[in-house]
Formats: C-alpha cells, sequence, structure tokens
C-alpha cells in the first residue's frame, strides 16, 4: 500500500513539473489518503498481531 502511495506520489509531482494542477492536486490527495490508511492497517495488525498467540 505504501508503493501505491509513493506512485501517486511520483505522479503529482509529475503533473506538477508539467503544470497540470488539478491533476497533482488530485494525485497529492489520494497519495494522503492511501498513505493514511496504510498507517492505521499497520497500527492495527502490531495491536491484534501480538495479542495472537500460537497455539502449542
Amino acid at each position: 500500500m505504501i508503493g501505491w502511495a509513493i506512485t501517486f506520489l511520483v505522479i503529482a509531482l509529475i503533473a506538477a513539473v508539467l503544470g497540470f494542477g488539478g491533476i497533482a492536486g488530485t494525485a497529492v490527495g489520494i497519495a494522503k489518503i492511501i498513505f493514511f490508511v496504510a498507517i492505521v492497517l499497520f497500527v492495527l495488525s502490531l495491536i491484534f498481531g501480538r495479542s495472537r498467540r500460537p497455539s502449542l
């Protein structure tokens, strides 16, 4: 998921350099959303992953 966020960030940077402000703004917004969703999922996996103990 972080890979998708980086991809949209690169698209935004290229669009900004070429002068496409609307596309750049949209791509940055999408990148932010994906980044924060990835962070939340990572934290949840840390919390719930540690609470499970392997059965012996």
